[in-house]
């Protein structure tokens, strides 16, 4: 897959089915090869880059405040339990 680079894991009657041929809906012109997870998660977000970055900061900023969270000691340690 050219986004996750991992081989295809979507099954079809116990086979595990060919990498999809990603292309822009607008242009017909071809992208690349995606996994099926890829590919429906791209076109799920309608192949907006904007919406895409967005996701990506979103999942960042949780990313830090669960290492964080993380880091900080429980309410049951802070009290010496």
């Amino acid at each position: 897959c050219a986004i996750c680079n991992k081989t295809e894991t979507k099954k079809v009657r116990d086979r595990v089915v060919l990498l999809s041929v990603d292309h822009n809906h607008t242009t017909n012109q071809i992208r690349g090869l995606l996994c099926n997870r890829c590919n429906r998660a791209i076109g799920l977000l309608g192949d907006d880059v904007v919406i895409l970055r967005q996701a990506i900061k979103y999942l960042r900023y949780w990313e830090k405040k669960w290492r964080k969270t993380a880091l900080e000691p429980t309410l049951f340690e802070a009290k010496g339990g």
